[in-house]
């Protein structure tokens, strides 16, 4: 692979990205950059963004997790901040951008709850061993709290109107009720954080809390709604002996709004890196931070502002007014191990099973949504996992160069030919799989759910495992439309589905998500780092009137005050316990991305060096040929077998099968790359909001995505699906009935 650093590929020829040729924003502004950070389950993430979105730089490393007991999931946020640090630092120096050259910072990560002592600023312990003080997070995966959840919900508290009816045993105040029932001295010497706010609070000192974590995660409803005056319920907390947390007026959560807390929308400026923080990170103190928020949220935000050219929904490719409700009616699909799907409304939209509406979160006066699916990753390498051919899949996938899903796909396609069946769909019109192996989150809310599988035979050859492939994919989609189906019940007006995650390179999944929900499915130029390069736009809107000034003076206001790292991120990086030889990081240096002469539509085009223009289903794989135990870069990737199942060609090197493959999904109907001509003139519009700044902002650094469009309704897929449709909804509420049935005879003497 040919690496160009920053000295051979000079900011005043990098004026576009492979990705975003066909939106030429404008010249990327020299000597300004914006870093982008994401924590998920299993892996600590950094990027390096320009001013034109395009990422120069981007780092990964895993971070662990530990289960002492069943359903006690923790995590260590020294050894999180240290693999944050670790891929700062890497991702600049590989793409050569100076710490002095970086505005801004923005983070996010999974809503987990992070517990630090007020006293002294440290990690506390939080159990099975308290004595363990560095495993101070409970995972947002952890269901220790089975007892507090339900004694939360039973309060019927007017918060609960706010989080979808009722609290969800993944958020942050049944872990903190667990804490005070269970931890020696209760919540004495607490106070809590979800991990985005913990982040900026590492990062600045600052106790500002973001709207987005403690009003999607904590119970918080804005002063203003529903007569909250404080944000946090006394009344609720109080009724559940949580009167620590009342007390000097709510201090260990953060306090109240405009009296002894601050809290912020997403992108606002939280505060400028500490000393310590620099110097950890690799930048100056003179970088700002951007209030954080949780993964999906990010995704969300580097996803939905993508123009596409669909003649159905002009407003998808048009410039907007600039407002932040032009973001309205786009669901973000962010998926990884599991699936979130972020939607909002002018109004609030209130929908059972739903979590939210939640208000201010990206901006004053708006109102988020955030429906899910507990497993969908997860459930596709279940099912891939215990099937019995599963050993046979591997050595065949191997063998032929392909991804595991890959394979699959062609298996399926063959069994189309010899049996000569009408599609890939029809295979399964007699298997009916309904795949809630680890409970519903959304829309029924019911962690006891369970899988139910009508159609299975004794067969265990690798095409019976492709049928129940095919199945998870269906089942996914499936549910995709009911949540959909429930969110326009409660208000909302969905008019498209923007993915991302790994997940995107499967077109049979892509289709499927196209057809049953009747939606466009619209997949981002950056399918593995949506996230991270959403909170990299997190700094660039903190940074905005400090990016604003430095041009205006050329720099010099600047660099006369900044405090700079002792270790340049230039120079080899010292040796410390993240570069260990033992530590298993990967990095992709985006900078190998050279632009050329060439130009399409007039603009400047930028083409990896040594390859020919990548198409649809190679257009993510920016770095050299992946081997078998490389982990793609995706929202939740957390077990081993999700990270080695890359969605794509295993070797893009290898043309020929890139080329067959090719030739059999374009028959899926995958539309190509969209042709928006021309570099946009984007319109100069005044942010009148918070909000505003943060869509300005999006639009002008997010790239093109492509679309997916669903069948012609009269299809005979779609209307095998939709019929398959009834008897999914069948399959998840007559498993409700049956397990009341049964409840209630168990209930008698």
């Amino acid at each position: 692979m040919v690496v160009v650093n920053k000295s051979q590929s000079t900011l005043s020829s990098r004026r576009s990205s492979f990705f975003n040729s066909h939106q030429l924003t404008h010249p990327p502004q020299p000597d300004v950059y914006f870093v982008g950070v994401d924590v998920g389950t299993g892996s600590a993430r950094a990027c390096v963004i320009d001013t034109n979105g395009v990422i120069l730089g981007l780092s990964e490393r895993p971070i662990t997790r530990h289960q002492l007991k069943a359903n006690f999931i923790t995590q260590n946020s020294t050894e999180i901040w240290n693999s944050i640090c670790f891929c700062v630092k890497a991702c600049l120096r590989d793409s050569g951008v100076q710490p002095s050259e970086v505005f801004g910072i923005g983070f996010d990560a999974t809503c987990s709850l992070v517990a630090v002592s007020q006293s002294t600023d440290q990690p506390a312990g939080v159990g099975p061993d308290f004595l363990d003080s560095k495993e101070n997070i409970i995972l947002w995966m952890d269901h220790r709290a089975e007892k507090e959840t339900d004694a939360i919900n039973a309060t019927g508290d007017v918060a609960l109107k706010y989080v979808g009816g009722q609290m969800s045993i993944e958020m942050e105040l049944p872990k903190i009720m667990w804490l005070k029932n269970n931890r020696p001295g209760g919540l004495d010497d607490l106070k809590f954080y979800d991990l985005p706010d913990f982040l900026t609070h590492k990062a600045t000192g600052s106790e500002a809390r973001s709207y987005n974590s403690t009003v999607c995660k904590q119970g918080f409803v804005p002063p203003g709604v529903d007569g909250s005056t404080t944000g946090w319920s006394k009344e609720l907390l109080e009724l559940l002996g949580l009167h620590d947390l009342v007390a000097n007026d709510f201090e260990k959560l953060g306090g109240v709004p405009g009296k002894n807390g601050v809290w912020l929308s997403a992108g606002d400026t939280v505060g400028k890196l500490t000393t310590r923080a620099a110097e950890d990170l690799g930048l100056t103190t003179e970088c700002l931070v951007g209030s954080g928020v949780i993964d999906a949220y990010a995704g969300w935000i580097g996803t939905v502002a993508a123009k596409v050219d669909l003649p159905s929904h002009p407003e998808l490719s048009e410039d907007s007014n600039g407002s932040m409700s032009t973001g309205c009616g786009r669901l973000a699909a962010v998926a990884g191990t599991s699936t979130c799907h972020i939607a909002m409304s002018e109004k609030p939209c209130f929908v059972q099973g739903v979590w939210g509406p939640y208000k201010e979160v990206f901006g004053p006066g708006f109102w988020l949504a955030e429906g899910g699916q507990s497993c969908t990753g997860a459930l596709l390498a279940h099912v891939l996992s215990t099937h019995p051919a599963h050993g046979e899949l591997v050595q065949l996938a191997e063998a032929s160069n392909l991804s595991k899903f890959d394979y699959l796909n062609l298996v399926l396609e063959n069994m189309v030919s010899d049996t000569e069946s009408r599609s890939v769909v029809a295979l399964a019109k007699h298997l009916f799989f309904y795949g809630d192996f680890h409970g519903n989150r959304s829309p029924i809310a019911d962690p006891r759910m369970r899988a139910a599988i009508i159609g299975q035979s004794m067969d265990t050859s690798i095409k019976d495992l492709a049928l129940m492939y095919f199945g998870a994919c269906e089942f996914i989609a499936q549910q995709t439309r009911q949540i959909v189906e429930e969110m326009e019940k409660g208000g909302h007006n969905i008019k498209c589905v923007y993915m991302s995650g790994g997940q995107c390179r499967n077109g049979l999944l892509m289709r499927l998500l196209a057809d049953c929900t009747g939606l466009p499915i619209i997949v981002p130029r950056y399918i593995d780092a949506a996230v991270v390069f959403g909170s990299a736009l997190l700094g660039a809107v903190a940074a905005q009137d400090l990016v604003n000034e430095h041009i205006a003076t050329k720099g010099r206001s600047r660099k006369s005050s900044l405090h700079l790292t002792k270790n340049p991120v230039t120079q080899s990086p010292p040796h410390s316990p993240y570069t260990a030889p033992s530590a298993t990081a990967s990095a992709t240096n985006m900078s190998s991305f050279v632009y050329t002469s060439a130009t399409h539509h007039g603009a400047p085009m930028m083409t990896p060096v040594g390859e020919e223009q990548a198409d649809y289903f190679s257009q993510a794989s920016n770095q050299e040929p992946a081997s078998s135990n490389t982990a793609v870069l995706s929202g939740e990737s957390d077990s081993e077998d999700e990270q080695t199942l890359s969605f794509g060609s295993k070797q893009n090197t290898s043309q020929t099968v890139q080329k067959d493959l090719s030739h059999k999904l374009n028959k899926l109907n995958i539309k190509p790359l969209t042709s928006i001509s021309g570099s946009v003139k984007r319109k100069q519009v005044k942010a009148e909001t918070q909000g505003d700044k943060l869509w300005q902002t999006m639009e002008k650094l997010t790239g093109p995505g492509k679309v997916i469009m669903p069948s012609d309704e009269n299809d005979q897929d779609r209307k095998l699906l939709s019929a398959k449709y009834a008897i999914f909804l069948e399959q998840c509420y007559k498993q409700q009935e049956y397990r009341k049935r049964i409840d209630e005879i168990e209930k008698q003497p």
